[in-house]
């Protein structure tokens, strides 16, 4: 079985990557269970989705410690989810922070930094996307979950190949963002191979 949590603020493309992953799996015939906690998602809250592909899976939610990928689209959100990861399990996170309200509200500094450290001190299969650069060179900031899902693709935790990916999003995204997306998807990949 392969457990994946997706952990984001609201915006950022989170459910699609969850949905994408869950299709590709169901398109090789496997089974895919996924389950979002979407609440505060559209005031910029953090918002976790859950994916499970394998057979008898008995619940979509993923026990702590049992994650194989933790795929974070913002440092503290990845840090906010490692107790779902298993021992030697894959952390793949943007750099880029999101300050969240309660940091604005209270004009504290947040950049992520903080957290970077922590998650480079604490887990051994980790790595750091620059995702700003990708996003940049695609045109566009809502590529992030694509990108994401293309490093986390090249790293062989999801056991499905670009190929297959890319299929699934030509079939599901609409054909006028297809293309910047297939992109995001590439370089997402490169730049795992890359480090």
């Amino acid at each position: 079985m392969i457990n994946c949590i997706l952990a984001g603020v609201g915006g950022q493309g989170t459910i699609l990557a969850s949905k994408l992953i869950a299709q590709t799996a169901m398109n090789k015939g496997l089974n895919a269970r996924t389950a979002e906690t979407i609440g505060m998602a559209q005031r910029g809250g953090c918002v976790v989705s859950h994916v499970r592909i394998g057979e008898n899976i008995h619940s979509p939610l993923i026990p702590l410690k049992s994650a194989d990928l933790i795929i974070g689209f913002e440092p503290a959100e990845a840090v906010r989810s490692l107790g779902y990861l298993k021992e030697n399990g894959t952390v793949i996170v943007s750099q880029k922070a999101i300050k969240p309200i309660t940091a604005s509200l209270s004009n504290s500094d947040y950049n992520g930094s903080e957290m970077i450290s922590y998650l480079k001190n604490t887990i051994t299969n980790l790595i750091v996307v620059d995702s700003e650069k990708i996003c940049a060179d695609c045109g566009s900031a809502k590529v992030l979950n694509i990108a994401l899902l293309g490093a986390a693709v090249a790293s062989g935790a999801l056991e499905m190949s670009l190929e297959e990916v890319r299929a699934t999003i030509k079939d599901r995204l609409a054909e006028r963002f297809v293309e910047m997306n297939l992109k995001a998807l590439h370089q997402g990949a490169e730049f795992f191979r890359g480090v």
